[in-house]
């Protein structure tokens, strides 16, 4: 049997807009904070939720999103999330103090979170069931490039140049989204019959989360959230084991090795089934953690960098697949949006939350307890696994 096409001309535009989407999402995100700081004086934890509520904003985004996706077809949700994002990114101009300021990252988080589902929902449409783990892997290389290039960019900039010159290269980067929108097509369209059904059908929970992908999502935000650990605080673990310069480069190896093994899971996953990748890519996530725990030199920071790509930069775009594996074309939406739900609860919150352990276990103690929490999740998938409740196939 000849294998199905997988790079076609929707796939690669909708992969390249959702990477000009998180760019310019991860652009504002490392450097938002200091910007309030400096333009209006706002206070650390002001600062912090300059940033912070921006993921606010996408998952009032993505509780709505998945089911309206059923209901008007991804492309045009599609445009409508890169049309508030690209009004929010003008906004930034006029956000002459705090509050304006704050409701502008919250608008602004709506509108990626709706264009986000949208390219995530488009995206496993328009991959063939049999290859969609192989296919998901390399979509999700697009949000891997730009966490690794924004914030690099994005912190030379703020270095270099006016901080206008930031608003200015993400408006343009999202003028860009809205003319690639045009060549885009609708992937899936909702069949008629559903729709009548979608009519007739109250409100309710299943409107809005998917069962069959609840499970995973679930796992999904506990790992999220140990990772946030990652994301957060490596600066200030940096700072405080003396190893600054070596930590610019340490999402830089994250990234690679993410780029380079990623083809390969979903491929594993797509041959082999869940269980051959999930499990070592969390024992893989818990090793990298408890060797930045235990980091004392640059190598050893490189390695957990490098570590945590095969381990956590693997499981994300899996579970992804995961969650979307089985799920009729109607319930696309919801599924990714339930997905998203989750993972973006872990990542935004998660600091919050280790916030309040760092100042009693310090950064080394911290992750060792994050380590445990990885490790209970893996123990949480094996048991969801063993008994079948999971929307989980042995194989593809």
């Amino acid at each position: 049997m000849q294998e199905q096409k997988l790079w076609t001309k929707d796939f690669i535009n909708i992969s390249i807009i959702n990477f000009i989407l998180m760019l310019a999402m991860y652009l504002l995100l490392v450097t938002i904070a200091p910007f309030a700081v400096e333009q209006y004086g706002a206070s650390t934890s002001m600062a912090g939720l300059v940033s912070g509520i921006f993921i606010i904003g996408t998952l009032i985004a993505r509780i709505f999103s998945g089911s309206l996706i059923g209901k008007v077809g991804g492309k045009r949700m599609l445009f409508i999330g890169l049309l508030v994002s690209t009004i929010a990114t003008a906004f930034y101009f006029g956000s002459a103090n705090m509050p304006l300021l704050l409701a502008n990252r919250l608008f602004h988080g709506i509108g990626l979170g709706i264009a986000s589902t949208a390219t995530g929902t488009m995206i496993a449409q328009a991959i063939p069931a049999s290859r969609r783990g192989e296919g998901i892997g390399y979509f999700s290389m697009s949000t891997v490039m730009a966490t690794a290039i924004g914030p690099f960019f994005g912190i030379f900039m703020s270095q270099h140049y006016p901080f206008h010159m930031l608003f200015v290269l993400c408006l343009s980067l999202s003028v860009v989204t809205l003319i690639m929108f045009f060549f885009v097509n609708e992937t899936v369209k909702q069949p008629a019959s559903n729709k009548q059904e979608v009519v007739r059908k109250r409100i309710g929970l299943s409107n809005f989360i998917e069962r069959k992908a609840l499970s995973i999502s679930i796992i999904t935000l506990f790992v999220a959230l140990a990772y946030s650990g990652v994301l957060s605080f490596i600066s200030f673990y940096a700072k405080e084991i003396n190893l600054v310069e070596t930590a610019s480069f340490f999402f830089l190896v994250y990234a690679i090795v993410v780029l380079l093994s990623r083809p390969f899971s979903g491929k594993l996953l797509d041959v082999k089934g869940a269980k051959f990748v999930v499990i070592p890519s969390l024992v893989l996530f818990a090793l990298g953690m408890i060797v930045l725990s235990q980091t004392h030199s640059g190598i050893m920071l490189l390695m957990a960098g490098a570590i945590l790509g095969l381990g956590y930069g693997n499981f994300q775009s899996i579970a992804q697949a995961i969650a979307l594996k089985g799920i009729s074309v109607e319930r696309l939406g919801i599924a990714t949006s339930t997905f998203y739900i989750f993972l973006d609860s872990g990542l935004g919150f998660g600091p919050y939350f280790l916030g309040v352990v760092v100042p009693r276990l310090g950064y080394r103690g911290m992750y060792e307890v994050l380590t445990v929490v990885i490790l209970l999740s893996l123990v949480a998938f094996i048991l969801l696994f063993r008994k079948g409740k999971e929307n989980i196939p042995d194989n593809a």
